[in-house]
């Protein structure tokens, strides 16, 4: 009774307009209270300590300087950079700026571990061009807002870092390493129908008399960018520095390449970016920690394990239950943010990970790359919102273009659930 009583304690909150991570730890402190009732409220004491507990993992502390990365290269002139070394390189015609918008989002995930951060540093160099080229501005949201989600694939990655904390058997090397793959085979997919509708629906027409870029001055330029993911993965791959430590790594590098190489920033821009950083890596922390009190109300209340053999014990057999988990999550990524579907979802689906023997670190994958579609699926899609706002279009002017990148997507995804390997050569090939 009472954990039907949490979920639809959560549900009616989140109906009513209130913050995801409000809603968890509302709904996980008004069960725990309910189930302890009998002490005269002693058993709120959990609450603060599973808040705390939430927070205290020494990997999160590389999600906030992620975040700060992000902005700090939103800033610094790296985006442009690199757009004009790849315009260089495939040049100009129908459909190459859809190709150059994807292919330099796949490269600013190596630097940046968010997704929103890089539909921002993309599409404020990449909507502008497009429109100039004679695209529509729904059509260009919705490339570079699909192309964005990349970044939470192709390491450092957020995403990875959440999944790290909540899962035992899956450290952050293993995972950054795993989604290197899908993460450019999600790139390559993308490509494909975003060149083949800009060809078919005749955009881009303007785009052949736009002059092209010296190969070798673009080059010279976009040098220090093209370095960045050198120096934080390989950093990372030669024991130079911890994920941790290699975010704090990047942060450093950023300022210097935006204040000293290429002057894009100054003393007094800190402040804007540190705050911006602040805000966005409070709420997600702060949804973490609130999810906790709603993962220790599941547990105290014996919620999962019945759940767990409902579904083993639903006759669908092993791929019937990750087929019905995948849609699951289809459906919740059109309505929730990735972390908080981590959050959420994971201590759920953990039991059926031991029961089917998934591997820890393919199952990441394969959640991120759900998460992932989710960031430019409508009606909540954090990436497309940002794209959207650049290209000063509506979400559901999107629509028709957002499927086919869905789909294309959607072809990933279940390369990666028939090939596991996909996902695990890499790291067993690097050690980890």
């Amino acid at each position: 009774m009472i954990g039907a009583l949490l979920f639809a304690a959560f549900i009616a909150l989140m109906l009513a307009g209130v913050p995801i991570g409000v809603a968890l730890g509302a709904a996980g402190a008004a069960a725990i209270a309910l189930a302890n009732a009998h002490t005269q409220w002693f058993g709120l004491l959990a609450v603060p300590q599973n808040f705390y507990a939430g927070l205290g993992k020494y990997p999160l502390l590389a999600v906030p300087m992620f975040v700060l990365v992000g902005s700090i290269f939103d800033r610094s002139g790296v985006a442009a950079r690199l757009v004009a070394f790849a315009t260089a390189i495939v040049g100009r015609g129908p459909g190459m700026l859809p190709l150059i918008a994807i292919a330099v989002a796949m490269f600013m995930g190596g630097i940046s571990g968010s997704g929103p951060a890089t539909a921002a540093a993309v599409g404020g160099v990449m909507i502008a061009a497009m429109s100039r080229a004679g695209y529509p501005g729904a059509y260009s949201a919705s490339v570079v807002g699909a192309a964005a989600a990349t970044d939470i694939l192709i390491p450092p990655s957020v995403a990875f870092i959440v999944y790290s904390v909540l899962v035992s058997g899956a450290s952050v090397p293993a995972l950054f390493a795993a989604g290197m793959i899908p993460g450019v085979l999600v790139g390559l997919a993308l490509i494909g129908p975003a060149v083949w509708l800009a060809r078919r629906h005749g955009m881009g027409r303007l785009e052949a008399g736009l002059p092209r870029p010296p190969l070798g001055k673009s080059f010279v330029e976009s040098i220090w960018g093209l370095l960045a993911p050198v120096l934080i993965l390989g950093g990372m791959r030669m024991g130079w520095f911890t994920p941790t430590e290699a975010a704090v790594v990047a942060v450093f590098y950023g300022l210097f390449v935006g204040m000293v190489i290429h002057r894009t920033m100054t003393w007094r821009d800190l402040f804007p970016i540190l705050r911006e950083a602040g805000e966005l890596s409070a709420v997600i922390l702060i949804v973490v920690a609130l999810a906790g009190i709603f993962a220790y109300s599941l547990s105290t209340l014996g919620l999962i394990d019945p759940l767990t053999q409902a579904i083993v014990h639903s006759g669908l057999g092993e791929y019937g239950v990750l087929t019905l988990v995948v849609l699951l999550l289809v459906v919740a990524g059109m309505f929730l943010d990735g972390i908080s579907i981590f959050l959420i979802f994971v201590p759920l689906l953990w039991p059926l990970m031991q029961h089917y023997h998934w591997d820890p670190v393919w199952f990441g994958v394969l959640l991120t790359l759900m998460v992932a579609m989710g960031q430019f699926t409508p009606p909540m899609a954090v990436n497309l919102m940002v794209s959207c706002r650049i290209a000063g279009v509506g979400m559901e002017a999107t629509v028709r273009w957002v499927l086919p990148l869905v789909l294309a997507m959607g072809l990933v995804v279940l390369a990666v659930i028939v090939w596991p390997e996909l996902a695990l050569w890499l790291p067993r090939k690097l050690g980890f």
